[in-house]
């Protein structure tokens, strides 16, 4: 078996690169000098590659459609192509293909794979694809993949398709990579192209959708849910956007084995950093959502919280995004914002265009000091940045781990 030429030398494509036992083509834009890793892959200037010498090209997801190595190659695929196409190449490479979720959209697609993992963990299912296992290291004879699916590989992304496609609420994102709202809805929307008689779609309602084969659940609410599944929201203890998340995952589960497990879903354990509840040395409640890095996140916490007065550390980098229709919402809440990173100057003059209160703090620690000279019993103290972390910190795990240290010392 021929071995595709791997552009981008990270997760993904070494990955794939061991589960070939080595010995493959890496082209790489940050290296210089050509070089042989520890697997005896060859690793080589991006400058070096020549469209005519390769039959086929997998990419790792970051890689923007605007990178000239993408531009230039002429057999560009992700590896949801390359080990899931219905193609007889792929099948090759995948005796026993197993049954495939895939789960995308702009928030909450981490908790929806974990809860839908967690409620079929006894079916055999498990998880990898943006949730931190790639494809190429899962067990190929597991019965049922689910795949939490970011929009860069559905851009690469053109002949594999899902059993069951999961999309939750979109809202503008990563508009730098994709070039604009349409193309980001474009891509979001990418599997159902794919997807064949028999398949179940469920999507928000409201799109512009493709010509599809596949079965498809439109949704616009929580409620809509239940009641289209034949679930009592009653008996389901999440709210806000993770009642959304769960519901959907049982959605899958009635569909699938005519199963709503209560007692499972309800033990599920929310991750870090995600609207978890701190408290200080005075029992004042803060709220660490730092892996909100946009405004459909942030408006999420601004929903469950809106019943308190807000004071909200927001900032970072935007990607681009258009922050009105943040600014709007902060109009119809009680609420003081607190503004640092990158666009800390921008998010200031909107709170003056929209007669918001707002302090410029810069810096994470400064907002936490600037908060917890007023904070009250009554109050919450809410990280929820609606931007990305990289301008001040290594993530979003660091921005929160850091903004819950600044809070415990307090």
């Amino acid at each position: 078996m021929n071995k595709p030429t791997l552009f981008g030398y990270g997760v993904t494509t070494k990955a794939i690169a061991k589960k070939l036992g080595g010995g493959c083509k890496i082209f790489d834009d940050n290296t210089d000098k050509t070089y042989l890793d520890k697997d005896n892959n060859q690793i080589i200037p991006s400058s070096l590659f020549d469209e005519n010498n390769s039959d086929l090209e997998v990419v790792t997801p970051s890689f923007k459609p605007s990178n000239p190595l993408t531009k230039k190659a002429k057999n560009i695929i992700s590896d949801y192509d390359y080990f899931l196409s219905n193609k007889k190449v792929a099948k090759n490479r995948v005796k026993n293909k197993p049954f495939t979720i895939w789960i995308s959209g702009t928030n909450g697609k981490t908790t929806t794979t974990q809860m839908l993992t967690l409620l079929l963990e006894e079916k055999g299912a498990i998880n990898g694809g943006n949730i931190g296992t790639p494809l190429a290291e899962l067990d190929f004879n597991a019965p049922i993949w689910i795949l939490e699916t970011s929009s860069f590989t559905l851009h690469h992304t053109k002949e594999a398709s899902p059993n069951i496609y999961i999309l939750l609420p979109i809202t503008p994102d990563h508009l730098d990579w994709h070039g604009g709202e349409r193309e980001y809805q474009e891509d979001k929307l990418r599997p159902l192209l794919t997807m064949r008689e028999g398949e179940m779609a469920l999507v928000p309602k409201g799109l512009n959708l493709p010509l599809t084969d596949a079965f498809i659940v439109e949704y616009d609410s929580s409620e809509f849910l239940a009641d289209y599944f034949d679930i009592d929201i009653s008996k389901v203890n999440f709210k806000s956007a993770f009642l959304e998340d769960a519901l959907l995952a049982l959605g899958v589960t009635k569909a699938l084995f005519d199963e709503v497990d209560y007692d499972k879903i309800n033990s599920f354990k929310l991750d870090a950093h995600r609207q978890e509840l701190i408290y200080d040395s005075q029992k004042r409640e803060w709220i660490n959502d730092s892996k909100a890095t946009n405004i459909d996140a942030t408006l999420k916490a601004l929903e469950t919280f809106n019943d308190r007065y807000i004071h909200l550390i927001i900032g970072g980098v935007d990607k681009g995004v258009d922050l009105n229709e943040l600014f709007l919402e902060f109009q119809k809440i009680d609420i003081t914002i607190y503004t640092i990173g990158r666009n800390s100057d921008r998010l200031i003059e909107l709170a003056q265009k929209y007669n918001i209160k707002a302090i410029k703090c810069d810096y994470l620690d400064k907002a936490v000091e600037n908060i917890d000279k007023i904070l009250d019993k009554d109050s919450i103290g809410l990280l929820s940045p609606a931007s990305a972390s990289f301008d001040q910190f290594k993530s979003y795990k660091d921005r929160g781990d850091k903004f819950k240290r600044y809070v415990y010392n307090i």
